[in-house]
């Protein structure tokens, strides 16, 4: 456990590049505003959302508001585009950004971001709702910045602290099966370090991976039949698809651990949730950093959530009949 607490304490320091300006006050964006529109100066910014739900639907509105505030609404104009979930989609919606010459794009997800990244080496690009930039861009000697004309924030949670929620809300638990698209970079990442901390409290693991979401249905079959309980990391695929999951792992009475909040909402028992709209929001902040302060996107650092909370799923964990502590709090079910 000595490990997992180094973990812990990495990640924590990692924090240290929070989302604090989130809070920005309403006199600070009032100046911005103003200055925007004294200078007369327009932007247009692309926003590439590879999918539709309730994380990235978050991020995107984040986005949208800290850009408003701090543009000025009449300053900045959005060509918010959906891809659907298809690679082809992405691109093309990237290259249609290029070609119109937007002023900045907002990747959001990680094939978004891979996509706009191989769509132009000029325009700046943030991503949001990205687990680790490093496996998006394939960036070996990370630190902390990508060094091209690419930032923005991630949605990575504490890996190690999901982990410590299983053992703590599933104590009998034997082995665990990982439920993930194996398309998407970022979920093997997670899974891996969720690997690694089950191995350090002995509990056996083994991968699921589904290739698309034809495969969903099959491969989450399989993995009741042979485990105690799911993890699923921050997965755009699995995110799509929680009822499928659901109406496969409940009547099997098999719980999950969420990498997010909306998977939870759809199947899980508990998550360690982020605000994707306030990692949405500090990348509209950056946004105008970049393009109305002149801020260097390529050392510009990539930021993480400032704070987690733990959530869960109260209708799954009654009908699963799992206690949570006071410490929890419920996921809300208004729409």
């Amino acid at each position: 456990m000595k490990a997992k607490k180094m973990l812990a304490a990495a990640i924590a320091a990692t924090m240290a590049l929070s989302l604090a300006a989130c809070g920005s006050s309403s006199s600070s964006s009032e100046g911005s505003t103003e200055a925007g529109a004294a200078e007369g100066k327009t932007y247009n910014i692309g926003i590439c959302q590879l999918v539709e739900h309730p994380a990235l639907d978050a991020a995107t509105e984040g986005f949208q508001d800290a850009c408003k505030e701090k543009f000025g609404e009449d300053n900045v104009t959005f060509d918010v585009q959906n891809a659907q979930g298809e690679q082809a989609t992405c691109t093309t919606i990237n290259n249609s950004f290029v070609s119109s010459n937007v002023d900045l794009i907002l990747a959001n997800a990680t094939m978004s971001l891979q996509t706009a990244a191989q769509a132009t080496a000029d325009i700046p690009i943030l991503g949001t709702s990205i687990t680790d930039y490093a496996t998006a861009l394939g960036i070996d000697d990370w630190t902390g910045t990508t060094g091209v004309n690419v930032s923005g924030t991630s949605d990575l949670a504490p890996i190690d602290q999901q982990e410590d929620m299983l053992v703590e809300l599933l104590p009998e638990t034997k082995k665990v099966g990982i439920l993930f698209c194996s398309a998407e970079s970022n979920s093997k990442y997670q899974a891996e370090l969720f690997e690694k901390a089950l191995e350090e409290d002995g509990i056996e693991y083994q991968e699921y991976p589904a290739a698309d979401s034809n495969e969903i249905q099959s491969v989450t079959t399989q993995a009741v039949s042979e485990c105690d309980a799911l993890y699923i990391p921050t997965d755009n695929t699995m995110a799509n698809n929680t009822s499928l999951i659901n109406d496969i792992c409940l009547p099997a009475q098999v719980p999950i651990i969420a990498g997010e909040e909306g998977i939870c909402s759809g199947c899980g028992i508990a998550t360690l949730s982020i605000s994707y709209y306030d990692i949405g929001y500090r990348a509209g902040e950056m946004a105008y950093e970049i393009l109305a302060e002149g801020a260097d996107i390529s050392t510009m650092p990539v930021e993480t959530a400032a704070a987690v909370t733990k959530k869960y799923n109260e209708e799954i964990c009654n009908q699963l009949g799992v206690q949570i502590p006071d410490d929890y709090e419920a996921i809300s079910t208004e729409e």
